[in-house]
């Protein structure tokens, strides 16, 4: 039987606390010397990207004369990526953003960003450039962050990149590049680092420039000397949580200083002489392990510097390199990674040697009671009252440690402490052990990513997903996002994406990866067919891009990549298909964009729903282009009319005239428009007289008006023969012409002209709209003359409405009609009239009537 030594074997005191240092992996690599690369390796347990260092010599048997590469390796050596450096400038710096995408800097001011890809898979990368100033100058050193890097170019100026997914300018995708303020420099600065902005008081990023004895803190803005005089300083490096400082400096009179301070200055924590640890010259590397202490390592020694100056030392037989995480720190060497923390709380309660905690006694107990040793339900008496806070520790712990032995007796210690307990929610132990069930998927050394507890806490689990998707851990990414109840759509889709470009000239067909592709998104809402036909489009399989996208149910996802495609009328049909204006007015504008006129009828061609769209849009911006497709359809009569109401919008009477011509000529084109062509030919009669109207009145307008409104102004001109004219040109009926006349001549009150007018012949309407129109202008003396004229039977109330009522009292006499007489006595307004219609009522008596 195998003795498993206890869980505290590993630790070592530091202080009032405990350090160990855990061995995660062996590596799989061949690498024999970290110190003949230039090495980046990412945070949360992330890869680690190298590539030789160009400024040490090598052996050429070692080397070789094969292009430079850059190898992107797991935690646990695996080789994930490797991309064959071609460019003519060389690599300055390395470094990885916080979706795991590589940087790599050229001395130039190129940088790329490489999406993480394995396999068989080309690498993908967007390129991009710091500017001019930058080619100029070239870069000389950089510090690259999770969210941007600040670069220091060769005029000793500080560059920032602001983020890594912003559109620039032109439209493609990297950061933001600023100028930061000028700090003075006249020469390369001893060192310096970067506080990045969530971790400043500005909120923006932060440069702390070793210069001469002192410290600079630049930003945007201006420079602050910091005021110091412990300098030179060969590192300065920020906590995790960028509260502290730790700098680190070589007196030419002593040796090797550690200070560890605020990030603003003002306190001084800790300082520490390294010149007792045996060492040689200043250390190569300083980084965080947690925000307690500070790891700082030579070639082949490592030693951490506790707060009050104690010290853990480590030796290897081979260079290597430290990896800062929020609580620990890895090492890796050629031969292995390891991580080194601070003992966790709740395992130092539970394992440390001689602990009396509520939480050690339940461990013991659970141990006795498998061994069936009846002091077991003693220790849980003892702890009764503290039970609770027991069984949450040993669920605490077992989330911090590595190893899967001690993780199954913590949990099986905390079950045992639950069945003592009447009331206790369970939920934190059920999420420890689906979190652990996680955490140990992705530790295992063929994926590589050793993630801490506190590190998989500080993002959501959809951020390892993405991770493990990334890496092409395709069926890993999908049993977790199962087993986490996440969706899978992301995964799905990378999934896809990676099967279409890993398939480019390979055995299967496009119809069969097609069919393997839509069984798989079948019934997966949240993932477009066409993001994923659009991979296949960029590797330049149109086709199957083609069949992807007739199982996209969202047009508006399926016309874009199809007009890309230069797919245009099959992106019409599927807009039109759609119902939605919107879509297919951008694919129309789109068309129009793209293609010559006639090809651009022709598309659209028989498709009812483009064309009257096309109408409605150009008729509002575009009257040309409307024109034009009436002209090519052989539409005469919509041609004609579309000339008509431009010729109304138009001032000029040449202009004017043109487009009226233009119109009678497209009628006369069309069998089925004579009567229209007709109408545009009296139209155009019209406006030639009206033209011809105002030349001879100069300051009276005529263009535009109707018959009648011609008829009607010139007898208001006085242009009585003209109006005949009109009249006798246009055919005006006698009733029309009546009417316009003797509104006109009442309008200007020609009075005698209207008498005249009246006189010329029996008028073909009638008096009575003489009268009533006279009276509704206000000219009832007028309208009196003309009720005479009128029919007999109506005089009587006209005369009324004219307000002459003997007079309608004179004619109901003349008519022998008492009972409207005495109808009129009886609705007379006033007394003096009442008085003559009662005269005229004993007229009527004495006469017998």
């Amino acid at each position: 039987m195998t003795t498993v030594a206890p869980a505290s074997s590993s630790w070592e005191p530091l202080g009032d606390t405990f350090y160990r240092k855990t061995d995660i992996y062996s590596m799989q690599w061949s690498v024999q010397d970290l110190s003949d690369y230039k090495v980046a390796g990412a945070r949360w347990g992330g890869p680690i990207a190298m590539i030789r260092d160009d400024s040490k010599p090598v052996l050429i048997g070692r080397a070789g004369l094969s292009k430079p590469k850059v190898s992107v390796f797991s935690s646990a050596g695996g080789l994930l990526q490797t991309i064959t450096w071609d460019p003519p400038s060389r690599v300055i710096a390395l470094g990885w953003t916080a979706n795991e995408s590589l940087v790599i800097l050229t001395q130039d001011g190129t940088y790329r960003l490489y999406q993480l890809s394995t396999g068989s898979l080309t690498p993908v990368y967007t390129q991009h450039s710091l500017g001019s100033d930058a080619q100029q100058a070239g870069v000389i050193e950089a510090k690259i962050y999770e969210h941007g890097m600040v670069v220091l170019l060769g005029n000793l100026n500080f560059v920032e990149v602001k983020g890594w997914e912003k559109t620039t300018e032109d439209g493609s995708i990297g950061g933001k590049v600023v100028q930061l303020a000028s700090a003075g420099l006249t020469e390369p600065p001893s060192s310096w680092c970067v506080i990045a902005p969530e971790l400043s008081n500005t909120r923006g990023v932060e440069v702390l420039i070793g210069s001469g004895k002192t410290v600079l803190r630049l930003d945007e803005i201006d420079v602050q000397d910091q005021r110091l005089t412990r300098g030179p300083f060969l590192s300065i490096t920020p906590s995790p949580n960028g509260r502290f400082l730790s700098l680190l400096s070589h007196p030419s009179d002593s040796s090797p200083q550690l200070w560890v301070a605020s990030s603003d200055f003002t306190r001084s924590l800790s300082e520490f002489d390294l010149g007792n640890e045996g060492e040689t010259g200043p250390p190569g590397q300083t980084a965080w392990c947690g925000n307690n202490t500070v790891v700082v390592a030579w070639d082949r020694t490592v030693v951490m510097v506790g707060p009050f100056g104690e010290t853990l030392k480590y030796y290897y037989s081979d260079p290597v390199h430290l990896i800062g995480e929020i609580d620990g720190t890895r090492i890796i060497s050629c031969e292995s990674c390891e991580f080194l923390q601070i003992v966790p709380q709740s395992s130092q309660d539970v394992f440390r040697p001689g602990s009396a905690s509520p939480s050690a006694i339940l461990f013991e107990a659970a141990e006795l009671f498998e061994k069936k040793s009846p002091k077991a339900d003693e220790y849980i008496r003892n702890i009764r009252s503290e039970l609770v806070g027991a069984v949450d520790t040993c669920i605490d712990a077992a989330g911090r440690e590595f190893d899967g032995h001690w993780q199954k007796k913590l949990l099986k210690a905390a079950s045992f402490g639950k069945t003592f307990l009447d009331l206790y929610n369970p939920s934190d132990f059920v999420q420890m052990t689906h979190t652990l069930r996680v955490l140990n998927a992705a530790r295992y050394y063929e994926i590589g990513i050793p993630l801490t507890f506190d590190q998989y806490q500080a993002h959501p689990p959809s951020h390892l997903i993405a991770r493990l998707t990334s890496r092409s851990q395709h069926l890993l990414s999908l049993r977790i996002s199962n087993y986490l109840r996440i969706s899978p759509a992301p995964v799905l889709k990378h999934w896809a994406q990676a099967k279409i470009s890993s398939s480019k000239g390979g055995p299967e067909s496009e119809e069969d990866i097609c069919k393997i592709i839509v069984d798989k998104l079948r019934d997966q809402d949240d993932v477009s067919c066409a993001d994923v036909a659009q991979t296949a489009w960029s590797t330049g399989q149109s086709a199957l891009a083609t069949k992807l996208l007739d199982f996209e149910p969202r047009s508006s996802k399926q016309v874009p990549l199809l007009l890309s495609m230069k797919q245009d009328d099959l992106a019409l049909v599927k807009a039109i298909e759609s119902g939605d204006p919107n879509l297919i007015y951008t694919v129309i504008l789109h068309l129009r964009k793209v293609n010559a006129l006639g090809d651009f009828f022709r598309l659209i061609d028989h498709k009812p729903e483009a064309t009257s769209l096309l109408q409605v849009y150009a008729r509002e911006n575009d009257v040309e282009l409307l024109r034009d497709f009436y002209f090519q359809d052989d539409r005469r009569k919509e041609t004609a009319c579309l000339a008509l109401e431009e010729s109304w919008a138009i001032t000029e009477m040449s202009d004017k005239l043109a487009k009226v011509k233009a119109a009678q000529k497209a009628f006369g084109e069309d069998k089925d428009c004579s009567f229209e062509a007709k109408m545009v030919d009296d139209q155009l009669k019209l406006l030639t007289f009206q033209q011809t109207l105002e030349q001879e009145s100069p300051g009276k307008s005529f263009t535009g008006l109707s018959i009648n409104e011609t008829i009607r102004a010139c007898i208001i001109g006085g242009l009585s023969k003209k109006a005949d004219k009109v009249r006798s040109d246009f055919k005006v009926p006698d009733k029309r012409f009546w009417y316009v006349k003797m509104k006109a001549l009442v309008e200007v009150r020609d009075w005698e002209g209207l008498e005249t007018f009246a006189k010329s012949k029996k008028s073909p309407i009638g008096y009575e709209p003489w009268v009533e129109h006279l009276i509704s202008t206000g000219s009832h003396r007028q309208a009196v003359s003309f009720v005479a004229r009128c029919e007999q039977k109506n005089r009587v109330e006209l005369y009324v409405k004219t307000g002459e009522w003997v007079l309608a009292g004179q004619e109901c006499l003349r008519k022998a009609d008492r009972g409207q007489l005495t109808d009129l006595r009886r609705r007379c307004p006033n007394a003096v009239i009442g008085a003559e219609l009662d005269q005229l009522l004993e007229e009527m008596t004495h006469g017998g009537m």
